[in-house]
C-alpha cells in the first residue's frame, strides 16, 4: 500500500510544479484537470506525511518510557493515532468512482398506488431539495408532471454543487445511492377507514453529462412538439410548447412540458438525455469489463425495494446495508445524510475487501 503512496507523492510534487508555471494556465481546460488531480491527491500525501510523523514520535515515545513509565500512556495514545491514520489511508487508496465529482439528474417517478404514491414521490422529492438545501448545493426543477391532489407523477430535477467542494463530497458521490425503488408504509390521505397501505415511487440518480461525453449526431434525434398539459388535462398554455425528443439509435423518449418556451424545454429535455446516454454507455462498459468490480450497494436490482419508510412507527430502513432509525420525521425533511453514510460505509468496505483479495 505505501509502495503505492510514495508514487503518489512523486505526482502530487509534479503536479504542484506544473501548477505554479502560469503557462500552464492559458490552457483553462487542462488546468482545471490539474487542479482536480492535485486536489485529489492533496489529502493523501496530507495523511501519509502524518502517518509518517506519528510512526517517528512512537518510537521516541517508547524509547522514553523505557526508562520512564509515565511515557507508557502516550505510546498507547500514539498507537492507536497510527491505527486511526492507517485505516484512512486505506480509505483514500481505494480506486475512485470517476464520477463523484459530477452533478446529477435526479428523476423520482410515482408507482403501483395511485394517488398515494404520486403523493409519496412529492414527499420524497422535498426530502432532496432539503438535503441539497442543508448542503449548500443549487437544485432545478427539469420538468415535472403533477398529479391531481398535489405528488408528481413523475419529476426531473437538476442537482449542482457548490463551485469547489472536498473530494469525494460532490453531488453524484452522495445522491448514487439513493436510486432505486422506495417503499412506504402509512395510512394515504384518501383512505377514510385508517388502513395502512403500502405503495412505492422509484428514484433514478444519474451523473449529469457534458456535451463533449456524449456524441449525438444530427440524425440520431427525432423532436415531436405538442401542447402541455397539466393535472386533469387542463391545458398549461395554447402554443406547442411541450418537447420530446427521441433517441433513435437507443430508444430512448425523453419529455418536457415544465417551460413555457419550447427552447427551453428542449434545452431540459437534452440535459436528461445526455445524462441517461452517459449512464448507460458506463454500466455497459461496467457489464463487458471482465476485472470490474461494482460494489455490493450498487449491484442490487433496481426492481427490488432498497428502503422502507414506516410512518406508524416513525422507521426509515435501508436493506441494502441493514440501516434502521426511528426518525422519519427528520429524514423526510432533509435529513438523510445518516442513511446515505451507511451506504458510503457499505460501499468503501467492499472495495477494500476487493482490494485485499487482489492483493
Amino acid at each position: 500500500m505505501f509502495e503505492a503512496v510514495e508514487e503518489l507523492i512523486g505526482e502530487h510534487a509534479d503536479l504542484e510544479k506544473q501548477l505554479a508555471d502560469p503557462a500552464v494556465h492559458s490552457d483553462q481546460a487542462n488546468a482545471r484537470k490539474l487542479n482536480k488531480r492535485y486536489a485529489e491527491l492533496t489529502p493523501i500525501v496530507g495523511a501519509y506525511r502524518e502517518w509518517r510523523q506519528t510512526g517517528e514520535d512512537l518510537d521516541t515515545a517508547r524509547e522514553l518510557a523505557a526508562d520512564d513509565p509515565d511515557f507508557a500512556a502516550e505510546v498507547k495514545e500514539l498507537e492507536k493515532h497510527r491505527e486511526d491514520l492507517t485505516e484512512r489511508l486505506r480509505l483514500l487508496l481505494v480506486p475512485r468512482d470517476p464520477n463523484d465529482d459530477k452533478d446529477v439528474i435526479l428523476e423520482v417517478k410515482a408507482g403501483e398506488g395511485g394517488e398515494e404514491s404520486a403523493l409519496f414521490a412529492g414527499d420524497l422529492l422535498r426530502m432532496y431539495l432539503r438535503y441539497a438545501e442543508r448542503l449548500g448545493w443549487r437544485t432545478e426543477i427539469l420538468d415535472a408532471n403533477a398529479s391531481d391532489l398535489g405528488g408528481y407523477k413523475d419529476v426531473q430535477v437538476a442537482v449542482k454543487a457548490k463551485a469547489s467542494h472536498e473530494p469525494g463530497q460532490g453531488v453524484w458521490a452522495r445522491l448514487k445511492y439513493e436510486g432505486g425503488v422506495h417503499r412506504v408504509q402509512r395510512v394515504p390521505a384518501t383512505e377514510s377507514q385508517g388502513r395502512i397501505h403500502t405503495s412505492a415511487a422509484g428514484v433514478l440518480v444519474t451523473p449529469e453529462a457534458e456535451e463533449v461525453e456524449v456524441e449525438i449526431g444530427p440524425n440520431d434525434l427525432r423532436i415531436d412538439v405538442y401542447r402541455s398539459s397539466g393535472p386533469g388535462g387542463q391545458s398549461v398554455n395554447t402554443t406547442d410548447s411541450a418537447v420530446r425528443i427521441t433517441h433513435l439509435p437507443s430508444g430512448l423518449v425523453v419529455s418536457c412540458q415544465n417551460e413555457k418556451s419550447q427552447l427551453q424545454n428542449k434545452e431540459s429535455a437534452m440535459r436528461i438525455l445526455r445524462s441517461r446516454l452517459l449512464a448507460a454507455a458506463q454500466e455497459e462498459a461496467e457489464r463487458e469489463a471482465s476485472d470490474a468490480r461494482r460494489s455490493q450497494v450498487r449491484t442490487v436490482d433496481r426492481s427490488e425495494r432498497i428502503r422502507t419508510y414506516n410512518f406508524p412507527e416513525n422507521r426509515i430502513s435501508d436493506h441494502r446495508v441493514g440501516f434502521k432509525a426511528y426518525n422519519l420525521d427528520e429524514v423526510l425533511d432533509g435529513g438523510i445524510d445518516a442513511v446515505i453514510q451507511a451506504c458510503v460505509d457499505a460501499d468503501s468496505a467492499a472495495k477494500l475487501a476487493a482490494a485485499g483479495e487482489g492483493d
